[in-house]
């Protein structure tokens, strides 16, 4: 990633010359408000104007990530499925620590089925909530195989339909797995979206709806992995790195976080600050260092 200096003037009441400025009449230092011209407000952004300045975040994360991708670890739909269900609340290196000896012992649904749940749940443990995910686990691969003839269904509507799958994992699976496009609203996603001012909706549905009206299907799969990893590397919830942001001019939410360049690149995660990602098993073109196995550090 390229640096630049995105540092922005901050108003003042200085002279040109450096001298303070005094008051014409008592020729008394000012207050700053009687210095300081108000600045017009700011005209409204139409909705073309944000669905312009949109897409162009977009253009921009596909140049800074063009690796971007799943970062969950996973050979077919079934893997993916589970994976994403182990995903609630815990983070997805923590799952990929935890999968291969799960798939080890379950590699399909029927075997998954048929699982003793304290075994199941001790595998997970890791994952944590182990009990309500075994459960959801069991049952899904139960329905699955009773009602889906044991492959993974394709379509939205039947994922939907299995227990502990909504419609945030459906997509994931669908977008991943199947090429079906779809738009992930994750915590990371929902929060960016927000911050750049695409939609002001809080409900992952809505969210999800008015997002898909501003960019063509094609590009909703990997606009989620696109966001996604903006707000885990760069856009983080408690300190944004807004310092070494790359489309720091197009965000109005610019100055949430750290603005001083060096300090910023300091809060810059995984590849973007020399550290593993989240999968072990990473895309060739990842540039990053696979992530350690569990127990491995």
């Amino acid at each position: 990633m390229g640096e630049q200096d995105i540092s922005r003037p901050t108003k003042g009441t200085k002279s040109p010359s450096g001298g303070s400025v005094k008051s014409a009449r008592s020729g008394k230092p000012a207050k700053a408000a009687e210095v300081a011209k108000s600045p017009k407000p700011a005209k409204p952004e139409s909705h073309l104007a944000m669905v312009r300045r949109a897409r162009r975040i977009n253009r921009e994360l596909a140049e800074i990530y063009p690796y971007a991708h799943p970062e969950l670890d996973f050979r077919n739909p079934f893997e993916l499925l589970v994976a994403t269900v182990l995903s609630a609340q815990t983070t997805d290196l923590r799952v990929n620590q935890t999968t291969p000896a799960l798939f080890a012992a379950y590699p399909t649904p029927e075997d998954m089925a048929a699982a003793v749940p304290e075994e199941l749940e001790e595998l997970i443990r890791p994952t944590g909530f182990f009990r309500a995910k075994a459960k959801s686990l069991i049952g899904l691969s139960a329905s699955i195989r009773d009602n889906f003839g044991g492959e993974v269904p394709g379509r939205l509507a039947d994922l939907v339909t299995l227990p502990g799958v909504g419609r945030k994992t459906a997509n994931v699976v669908l977008g991943n797995a199947f090429g079906v496009p779809g738009i992930t609203v994750d915590t990371h996603f929902g929060r960016l979206v927000r911050r750049w001012k695409w939609t002001e909706q809080e409900d992952p549905e809505k969210v999800e709806a008015e997002i898909a009206a501003i960019f063509p299907k094609s590009e909703w799969t990997m606009l989620s992995h696109r966001v996604v990893f903006h707000g885990r590397r760069i856009c983080h919830a408690r300190r944004p790195a807004c310092g070494a942001c790359p489309i720091a001019p197009l965000c109005p939410s610019y100055g949430e976080g750290e603005t001083d360049p060096e300090k910023a690149r300091k809060l810059l995660k995984y590849e973007m600050g020399g550290q593993p990602g989240q999968r072990l098993s990473p895309p060739p073109d990842y540039p990053g260092r696979p992530a350690p196995a569990l127990g491995a550090g």
